[in-house]
């Protein structure tokens, strides 16, 4: 193996499951997220040289990630797929929960549902969310703003129903 080959190696290992979970979050199912995160791995290969070479490897990693996202997505149709449990399978409260959470994000433009990830799960700063993006920190302000009053607007008919099924 090359000296090159061996540093992507480590650097896939170690950050690979975290790629995968911010893939998940983006993605909404476990398929989709899988080829989000071959694909931006596939990606940070072919640029290895200048990967290698960038201040911070990790969030060069997240960028590609994000704009491999939104860019997939402004190619596809607007079909959504749905990560719903079969009627006849048992799952603890918290797996309703979020899979009602995901359902919500699944809702969100694609944009929208980058910036919620990468402010309120990657917990990125408002100028962080911006350099990723590629847009203005006012335009990560205003949408993260209208994206999470659309999640409580579909949280807040979710959450009750969650609290009448689970006698809460």
């Amino acid at each position: 193996m090359s000296v090159d080959l061996d540093e992507f190696s480590e650097f896939a290992s170690a950050r690979g499951a975290q790629l995968f979970r911010m893939a998940y979050l983006l993605a909404g199912n476990r398929h989709a997220a899988e080829d989000l995160t071959q694909t931006t791995l596939g990606k940070l290969y072919a640029a290895w040289p200048h990967v290698r070479r960038a201040d911070n490897p990790v969030a060069y990693s997240r960028k590609v990630m994000i704009r491999t996202y939104v860019a997939d997505r402004r190619k596809t149709s607007q079909e959504r797929p749905t990560d719903a449990p079969p009627a006849d399978s048992h799952y603890d409260r918290d797996s309703a929960l979020r899979l009602t959470l995901f359902a919500a994000l699944a809702e969100l433009r694609p944009r929208d549902r980058a910036i919620v990830v990468l402010r309120y799960w990657e917990d990125h700063s408002v100028e962080d969310t911006a350099a990723l993006l590629g847009i203005s920190a006012g335009a990560v302000r205003t949408q993260s703003m209208r994206a999470l009053a659309r999640l409580r607007e579909r949280l807040g008919s979710a959450a009750s129903q969650y609290r009448e099924l689970s006698g809460l």
